[in-house]
């Protein structure tokens, strides 16, 4: 990997991490319309952990009320009906479908579904499935009407996350506009989900990061980096844009992205795996 190859990624990573469009897929699929060698699963997983440390930065707030709340109630039971408490518990319990899948299905993650083919369909399929949420959803609900029944569908939605081409927010939203919830309490949850799964998958993966056919440890902090700050600005320009707008537009980037792909697979321009 070259310098060029990680500071277009990274910044990549960082655009596409919160946007409903899948950063894992565009981290295969801009190497591959390169020409460049794919990064892998563990290049991924770590250049996360930068746009992980701009939610900490943007959320702060928020997650050190929900910490505090949350640990604070675990002696206190009068607290514990509280929201931030109760948001310590949902994300806990939503983090367990994807720590659980991402650890039995390690393998098929770092191999079988990188194939462009996947991505490409995921890509569809999921726009598809976010434009039924935007249709359906009445969104109505704010983050206080949060359950725990609906803290348990965000993970298992999350768990969707781990095939390239599906999107942890993309995922997380729809299933928030499903439930009822308005644009932005789902992206805002979605978005401090986000913390605890990145976290354990980035760690996981660092070890990796040396390995002898990888990018290197120097190239990845670039990315990670230049991760951190592009994926700042993403988070502050969604939670602004949905406001007032809806998805649609990222379903159409979804589809016609996902098309494009098995188009270019098919014609034998690009390689599958």
């Amino acid at each position: 990997m070259s310098v060029l190859e990680a500071v277009v990624l990274g910044i990549v990573q960082g655009l596409t991490e919160f946007l409903p469009i899948s950063s894992s897929a565009h981290l295969r699929i801009v190497p591959a319309l390169a020409g460049w060698d794919d990064p892998g699963a563990a290049f991924t997983a770590v250049t996360q952990l930068g746009t992980m440390a701009a939610v900490l930065v943007y959320f702060r707030a928020d997650l050190w009320r929900i910490t505090t709340a949350w640990a604070r109630s675990l002696r206190q039971p009068s607290l514990r009906a509280s929201l931030d408490a109760r948001l310590g518990w949902y994300l806990i319990v939503a983090t367990v479908p994807i720590a659980v899948l991402g650890l039995a299905f390690r393998d098929q993650i770092e191999t079988a579904v990188r194939d462009l083919r996947l991505i490409g369909a995921a890509l569809i399929l999921l726009g598809l499935v976010l434009l039924a949420a935007e249709r359906v959803g009445h969104r109505r609900l704010g983050q206080e009407a949060l359950t725990t029944r609906d803290g348990v569908l965000y993970g298992v939605a999350q768990a969707g996350a781990l095939v390239p081409g599906v999107s942890r927010s993309g995922a997380t939203i729809s299933a928030g506009l499903f439930l009822g919830y308005t644009r932005e309490a789902a992206a805002r949850f979605s978005f401090l989900l986000s913390v605890p799964a990145v976290v354990l998958s980035g760690l996981f993966q660092l070890g990796d990061v040396g390995a002898a056919d990888g990018p290197g440890a120097g190239l990845t902090l670039v990315a990670t980096l230049l991760a951190f700050a592009t994926g700042y600005a993403s988070i502050a320009w969604l939670l602004r844009y949905l406001l007032t707008h809806s998805t649609l537009v990222f379903v159409g980037y979804r589809v016609g992205l996902g098309l494009l792909v098995l188009g270019l697979v098919a014609g034998g321009a690009l390689e599958a795996r």
